[in-house]
């Protein structure tokens, strides 16, 4: 028997989402559950681009909000009051909250308090605050622009302040490597990864890099790591570590290029990371990097400061 969908609230604002996204909106909602409650807030005597059409095709109820007061969000108030309204009511299993507001953070929280899903949908200018407060957060624009690209056939960059509030590769690269890390450095299923990147992460999808699979994703953007078939599963592995001997010979090689001394004991560790990805001293047996670097013989850590035995300091 088929298992009974969850049922949804989706309360729009009018005011910072355009009408451009209705379709994305709701098919995006349908990975979810079913959008049984629909509403949308504003104030239908200025236009604000959702016109009676749209309404009618995705079955949205208007409510009409007046702006009382000048400066203050009227918007804002109803569709917090309706959404603790839906709550109380207790027909609905999670809420969708879709705007890019920061104001509505509390709101978020406080549904999740309640034991309730909460999506949010907005674009990636979105404040963090609000994407982690949800249980999941959809960057509209993003998804948008693929789609807008796929059709025209071209690739089409996205420009860099579009996503200034998605979760770095950065960071998601530096997550996968601690999975493997506490998997004892073995190779970790990659649906495993999809999990924990979505539990972390509220706003992780890979279509916000321009991507429709993570494997991809991860072949293409994250060097230190290497994905192979068993079966019918992908799993992903570090790239094979380079030796002790070839990383103190690196080391000690960089230090020398930079006059025997460093006043930078980070500039070590970057170089490493550039060369070999996902450098990590915890992969030699080491917590720290200082630790790894005292054990080289031919040099001396003080500190932050790195430099070749012998050599001795310049007194300014």
């Amino acid at each position: 028997m088929e298992e009974e969908k969850r049922q949804f609230a989706v309360l729009i604002d009018a005011d910072n989402i355009s009408p451009k996204y209705a379709p994305i909106i709701f098919d995006e909602m349908d990975a979810y559950g079913f959008a049984s409650c629909r509403r949308i807030y504003g104030n239908w005597s200025r236009s604000n681009g959702w016109n009676e059409e749209i309404l009618l095709e995705y079955s949205i109820i208007p409510v009409q909000q007046f702006s009382y007061t000048s400066g203050k969000n009227a918007t804002d108030m109803a569709m917090v009051i309706d959404a603790m309204d839906i709550l109380y009511g207790d027909k609905v299993d999670g809420f969708c909250l879709v705007t890019s507001d920061s104001d509505f953070t509390r709101l978020a929280m406080r549904l999740r308090e309640e034991q309730k899903y909460v999506i949010g949908m907005g674009e990636s200018k979105t404040p963090l605050a609000l994407t982690r407060a949800c249980n999941k957060f959809i960057h509209l624009n993003l998804i948008y622009e693929q789609d807008k690209s796929e059709e025209e056939d071209k690739a089409g960059a996205l420009e860099a302040e579009e996503i200034d509030n998605v979760t770095s590769i950065e960071e998601i690269s530096q997550t996968i490597s601690s999975l493997i890390n506490e998997n004892g450095n073995d190779p970790v299923d990659l649906a495993m990864i999809g999990n924990r990147l979505n539990e972390k992460f509220s706003d992780f999808d890979v279509r916000n890099y321009g991507y429709t699979k993570l494997s991809v994703f991860i072949d293409e953007e994250m060097d230190n790591f290497i994905l192979y078939q068993e079966d019918t599963n992908c799993y992903v592995a570090f790239e094979e570590l380079p030796s002790r001997e070839v990383i103190e010979r690196e080391v000690v090689d960089f230090v020398k290029r930079n006059g025997g001394s460093l006043d930078n004991l980070s500039a070590i560790t970057l170089e490493l990371q550039n060369r070999h990805g996902g450098f990590h001293p915890k992969d030699y047996g080491y917590s720290r990097m200082s630790g790894f670097l005292r054990s080289i013989a031919c040099l001396s850590v003080n500190g932050n400061t790195v430099k070749l035995k012998g050599r001795k300091m310049n007194k300014k």
